[in-house]
């Protein structure tokens, strides 16, 4: 199933339900992703419809409680970076306000000059600390602030930030997440070709070590990291730059494609 939220022709509020046949398809009732999120309901979505064309896609939960991600969690990105892989995972905070739809734009700050994209594979939660499923994400990345600022508050959860989506493919239809091809282009150049079976720490970890200190609710998003090829790891480094188009693409979960601004 593809959990989706979308605006709608006519609708006066985002529209929450399920991609199928080609079409958006609205939940009777007016619930929202992160309601089916924690109910567990999978039942087809039953209202009105609309072929997917017509429709704008947005962050499948628009306002997820936290969104955590996870540093140096390839280990062909440690290699890149000249770093050592880490004993447990790095985890920092993206602020919420950093969740844009999957089409963005992202914006750039006036303060940064390094823009950077980051291909994942986000973990969406569901009830009990459970997995619900998953999607694709970028982690936009400032590499000026990360460098010279302690903590990655600012370098990683500016707005806009977090565009991702398409939908969530819940987890009943993502038998092996650790088996998923993750690309990332830059104006159509293939710049990140890596998979999820280079993960130092896989879903499964990720999970457990979060549940030891924090509670996951549903909603909750966990950005697994990134594989090889960001702008900061070449030579010499390739920024982004205003006009700029990114697209993310995780195997069998769809893609996003955004613009810099």
């Amino acid at each position: 199933m593809r959990l989706i939220t979308f605006e709608a022709p006519g609708a006066t509020a985002a529209v929450a339900g399920e991609v199928r046949d080609g079409c958006a398809i609205a939940f009777d009732g007016g619930e929202t992703v992160r309601d089916r999120l924690a109910s567990g309901d999978r039942s087809p979505a039953g209202g009105e419809r609309w072929p997917l064309r017509d429709v704008e896609l947005l962050a499948p939960v628009p306002d997820p409680r936290v969104v955590y991600g996870i540093g140096l969690n390839y280990a062909s990105h440690a290699a890149e970076t000249g770093q050592e892989p880490p004993e447990t995972p790095v985890v920092f905070p993206k602020a919420s306000s950093s969740v844009t739809r999957p089409g963005g734009p992202v914006r750039c700050p006036a303060v940064v000059r390094r823009l950077d994209y980051e291909a994942e594979l986000a973990v969406v939660m569901g009830a009990g600390g459970a997995v619900a499923g998953y999607a694709v994400a970028d982690d936009v990345s400032a590499r000026d602030l990360q460098r010279r600022e302690p903590h990655w508050v600012r370098a990683k959860g500016a707005n806009t930030f977090c565009p991702w989506g398409p939908w969530v493919t819940t987890a009943d239809a993502v038998p092996a997440p650790e088996a998923l091809a993750v690309r990332c282009w830059v104006n159509g150049e293939l710049r990140q070709d890596g998979h999820t079976s280079d993960l130092i720490f896989g879903v499964e970890a990720l999970v457990a070590f979060l549940s030891e200190t924090q509670t996951l609710y549903p909603g909750d998003l966990i950005l697994t990291g990134t594989p090889a090829g960001v702008g900061m790891g070449m030579d010499p480094p390739r920024f982004l730059s205003c006009g700029d188009v990114v697209r993310a693409e995780v195997e069998s979960l769809g893609w996003i494609e955004h613009a810099i601004a």
